[in-house]
């Protein structure tokens, strides 16, 4: 087995062992049937604070009453359902939930349009099932099935990317609380703690649109964009912070003013207006989340490291954005040229450089 400096990414549960072992050392509340520590210790990890002067760091920056309702609903027989734009820190909140109340964040079906009911339910070992017939050796249990065998939780990520038959695979395991094995003649009920958590992209509505039956089933949850832009740069920073660590970036971090340019930009083009709202931006094709500004200033930290002096320059960032914001060439190209034109060159000697890099690389 690789040591955990040679893994690429840590599950949430070993990320912050020594923050989740602190909170359950501290514990003095009730904890619920399968929990790992109390709804209140939950709400701390997730929000941070500081227990026994361990520091635990905030994993959602954003509206603590949603996060408190999440972890209630999970106290529940209800299941969970995040819903929110790409970007919104959906699965980042389901792997983190589950990584406290259960301590095992692994146990995952990723929705896509190829996903099927036996990755919901169980499959089989069809070497062993036909040398030997059906048995329980033969079994092959989903995260679904495992989750509800040891009073776990499951996540079920981008739901509605999964067939509508698959999704109704669903209806009667979050109904019943139960599994059922014919050809064994068995049927596996939940222990308790069982719970799945499930995410769904606001963007992908139209691919597969889930029943009122199944919708029924969750309690849902709509996750915002961050509502102001220095919760937004609080987001980006502290994210930037924690790749550049697990990726082992040889870098400096970006300095402030230039995570507050990047991220004014995304949410200018987000929203369709500058942030004084004098002027009307065209949006580009893609989506500008909050996400994609992480992603493209750890990115930027590579170049910088890999390719320049190991500091952040307008160029890096130029790069990024380029990437970022042009994802259709024959739309994205203009929209991003007529923003640079219409709003940077505008903008005052402080955006000088990074309006000349952006210009460059866009001609």
């Amino acid at each position: 087995m690789a040591e955990s400096n040679e893994v690429l990414r840590l599950p949430a549960e070993q990320m912050y062992a020594h923050e989740i072992e602190a909170l359950i050392s501290a514990e003095t509340e009730r904890i619920p049937t399968g929990w790992k520590m109390s709804p209140r210790s939950v709400l701390t990890y997730i929000t941070g604070g500081k227990v026994k002067g361990v520091e635990i760091t905030p994993k959602y920056i954003g509206n603590k009453r949603l996060v408190e309702i999440a972890i209630s609903t999970l106290i529940t027989d209800r299941a969970l359902l995040l819903i929110g734009e790409p970007g919104t820190a959906k699965s980042w909140l389901s792997e983190h939930l589950t990584a406290a109340i259960h301590g095992d964040s692994t146990k995952v079906v990723q929705g896509t349009a190829g996903t099927t009911e036996e990755q919901i339910r169980y499959s089989w070992n069809y070497a062993m099932l036909l040398a030997n017939g059906p048995s329980k050796e033969a079994l092959v249990k989903s995260p679904i099935f495992r989750a509800m065998e040891l009073g776990g939780i499951a996540r079920f990520e981008e739901i509605s990317r999964c067939a509508s038959e698959v999704q109704d695979a669903l209806i009667s395991i979050l109904s019943e609380k139960r599994i059922s094995i014919p050809e064994l003649g068995f049927e596996l009920p939940a222990a308790k703690g069982f719970s799945i958590i499930a995410t769904a992209n606001t963007r992908d509505r139209g691919v597969n649109d889930m029943s009122s039956a199944l919708k029924r089933r969750f309690n849902i949850i709509v996750l915002p964009t961050p509502g102001d832009i220095n919760t937004e740069i609080e987001i980006v920073r502290k994210r930037v912070k924690e790749l550049a660590v697990n990726l082992d970036l040889q870098a400096s971090l970006p300095s402030e003013d230039a995570i507050e340019k990047v991220v004014t930009i995304f949410r200018e083009l987000r929203n369709g207006m500058t942030l004084d709202s004098k002027e009307k931006i065209k949006p580009p094709s893609g989506v500008i989340s909050t996400a994609e500004a992480i992603s493209l200033l750890a990115n930027s930290m590579a170049l910088a490291a890999s390719f320049g002096a190991g500091k952040i320059t307008n160029e890096d960032i130029a790069a990024g954005l380029q990437g970022a914001v042009v994802k259709d060439e024959e739309k994205d190209k203009l929209v991003w040229k007529e923003y640079i034109d219409n709003v940077l060159k505008k903008r005052g000697s402080e955006w000088r450089d990074l309006y000349n890099a952006c210009k460059e690389m866009n001609v």
